[in-house]
């Protein structure tokens, strides 16, 4: 039934990803979703998977047909809605629940695409809420594979949704991995993704100013019509934030990507804006936790800087490097913070044990007030 070249080819480095229609279509979702309630039915795991979607205008189509496929072999699904890739983690983590989060993340209008995770011991992996990996990836596609006909798979279309008391959990508590009240003046931008209402959240409940929103990128909207590429790293993306943080002579600028997983930043330097670089924005993050007597580990992957390590080094803190991908990154045990260049930092794995655009923003944020407090900058 299913393409093997295909498949090999829309499951990508972070997650299952492609267009609409001609690769990731809703029977194609439903196969994958009955291949991993088989997976977790063969590995005990358990028998509820928490579905998110972001704000594309096929996600819901798609996290139901995916949802129809797990309740198809007899296991149930909770629902959390429209989220954050961050909040759906966090939900999948605090109720120990093996999940898929439907998103294309910064890819254009025209994608769409979803990840899956584990929340328990998978293949001797575990897994603690994050993203498939080999071999528990190959077991999946051996399971679509084995699907000759979706005629001969029954079909249900019953599920629950997320108690909202647990959505409001992942604000306060990620409101306090840092220390409360900051006047920083700060633009926010959310790529015409989830992360404003998420954010606007996490940041009143730590007492930090309400960041200046970028308006024509505050809300959802799956066509991204200020950006061809919803890519905060992309040439052109922040130009909006940039010109808004000009024009309220702003202190600072944040950026999340749709889903709000991965976070840049921008500064004013000698009279001019700049964004820093995903190896600049760890390096700042990895000093400040180093610097605070955190214990555990750092870590981050291959293609990212070596300046990380020095820190750790600095500290005796033990390093680890990893495999391009944050699915990697987030099976080092006890992680103490984790990054990898493109844009993604995990500051609290325990709660969200992959990266976080949320957290990082206001981890930043926190860091650039004490220095502004101190007559410094980062």
């Amino acid at each position: 039934m299913m393409n093997p070249e295909l498949l090999n080819k829309i499951i990508k480095a972070y997650d299952i990803r492609g267009l609409v229609e001609n690769e990731i279509t809703p029977d194609f979702t439903f196969a994958v979703g009955s291949a991993f309630a088989r997976l977790l039915e063969l590995e005990r795991e358990p028998a509820t998977v928490i579905i998110g979607e972001d704000m594309r205008p096929t996600s819901t189509q798609l996290a139901d047909a995916f949802s129809d496929g797990i309740t198809s072999q007899g296991m149930d699904v909770i629902r959390i809605g429209l989220a954050s890739t961050d909040q759906l983690y966090f939900a999948a983590g605090y109720l120990n629940f093996p999940g898929a989060m439907f998103t294309a993340s910064h890819n254009p209008a025209q994608d769409n695409g979803y990840k899956v995770y584990l929340g328990g011991v998978v293949d001797e992996i575990n897994y603690h809420g994050s993203q498939i990996i080999s071999p528990t990836d190959v077991t999946i596609s051996s399971e679509i594979a084995k699907i000759k006909s979706l005629k001969a798979v029954p079909r249900s279309t019953s599920w629950k949704v997320l108690d909202e008391a647990i959505i409001s959990r992942y604000v306060t508590d990620t409101a306090k991995i840092v220390k409360p009240s900051s006047n920083l003046k700060v633009v926010y931008t959310a790529m015409h993704g989830v992360g404003t209402k998420t954010l606007l959240s996490v940041f009143a409940a730590a007492d930090f100013a309400t960041p200046i929103l970028v308006s024509a990128q505050a809300d959802p909207d799956p066509d991204f019509p200020t950006v061809s590429f919803p890519n905060p790293e992309e040439s052109g993306a922040i130009d909006l934030a940039l010109q808004t943080a000009k024009n309220y002579d702003a202190d600072l600028v944040i950026a999340n990507d749709p889903d709000a997983d991965r976070c840049a930043v921008a500064i004013k330097a000698n009279g001019s804006w700049r964004m820093l670089r995903g190896d600049e924005v760890g390096a700042i993050l990895g000093e400040s936790i180093a610097s605070a007597g955190t214990a555990g580990t750092f870590a981050n992957s291959i293609v990212s800087s070596a300046i990380l390590c020095k820190i750790a080094n600095h500290y005796e803190i033990n390093f680890t490097e990893t495999l391009t991908g944050f699915k990697w990154l987030a099976k080092i045990p006890n992680l103490a913070f984790g990054y990898e260049e493109a844009l993604g930092y995990c500051v609290d794995s325990a709660a969200v044990n992959d990266k976080d655009g949320i957290s990082a923003a206001l981890k930043i944020v926190e860091i650039a007030s004490n220095l502004a407090n101190s007559k410094s900058s980062l």
